[in-house]
């Protein structure tokens, strides 16, 4: 089966690293000009940029301020055309104990919040904006296997933030469809990111590889061809599905 993505033009948020990076790779290999988002890492982004196989462009917004998110896709539409696609990838998850006071938990909180879900929300509102004219998009979010399973105490707000993920991308689903638009959820397990290095580095490798039933950790070149997958069409009628890619640690 050859994937073709050849005329998309495709958003990929958080792409100078990590997951978001491996997606946009995949994206341009099959064919789509890829818009790689980024927020502080300018270097990487040009960097990933020089080495994609079709037009690619690089655009920053910080997803943690709401003013510069709101029109952030109408900026782009009128500079580049119709996006056909948005991967929401970027997304934090800071440790917030359970012992804080609860003024800084509440900060964690309210951080987690504006980057994972209100920013997001946001980009998806105005992407169903230019794609409802078109009657064509796609919206692939990526969440987490804590939307379903839960995490650790300290990751409460990630969690949560993720788990509204689901609701949203089922609702743009089973409310968008017949106007063109298809929604789909990613939840990714542990997987060997820059992010996850804090979490390795206090609980330790092995607390990773105990939880999976593969031997090894989940990389982000295994959620990438998915991710393609979905953007091509031929998995339309699997719209508002959630797709789980963790090594088997949580099935639901």
């Amino acid at each position: 089966m050859n994937i073709s993505l050849k005329g998309q033009r495709i958003l990929v948020t958080g792409a100078s690293r990590g997951i978001g990076r491996a997606i946009a790779k995949q994206l341009s290999e099959s064919g789509a000009e890829v818009i790689i988002h980024f927020n502080a890492n300018e270097k990487e982004a040009k960097k990933l940029k020089s080495v994609l196989v079709n037009p690619a462009y690089i655009e920053k917004c910080d997803l943690a301020d709401s003013s510069k998110v709101i029109g952030f896709i109408p900026r782009l539409v009128e500079k580049y055309g119709p996006i056909t696609g948005i991967v929401n990838n970027a997304g934090i998850a800071k440790s917030a104990p359970d012992d804080l006071p609860t003024d800084q938990w509440v900060k964690i909180w309210n951080e987690t919040f504006q980057v994972n879900t209100t920013s997001l929300g946001i980009l998806c509102k105005e992407f169903i904006d230019q794609a409802k004219k078109n009657q064509e998009g796609r919206i692939v979010n990526i969440s987490s296997r804590a939307a379903f399973r839960g995490d650790t105490t300290d990751y409460l707000a990630y969690a949560a933030s993720k788990g509204a993920l689901v609701s949203l991308t089922r609702s743009i689903a089973r409310y968008y469809g017949k106007e063109g638009v298809k929604a789909f959820l990613i939840a990714p397990g542990f997987t060997r990111t820059d992010m996850a290095k804090e979490i390795l580095s206090e609980y330790g490798e092995d607390f990773a590889l105990n939880d999976i039933a593969l031997r090894k950790l989940t990389k982000p070149e295994d959620i990438a061809p998915m991710v393609t997958l979905l953007c091509s069409g031929m998995a339309d009628h699997a719209t508002g599905a959630s797709i789980d890619i963790n090594a088997g640690s949580y099935v639901h």
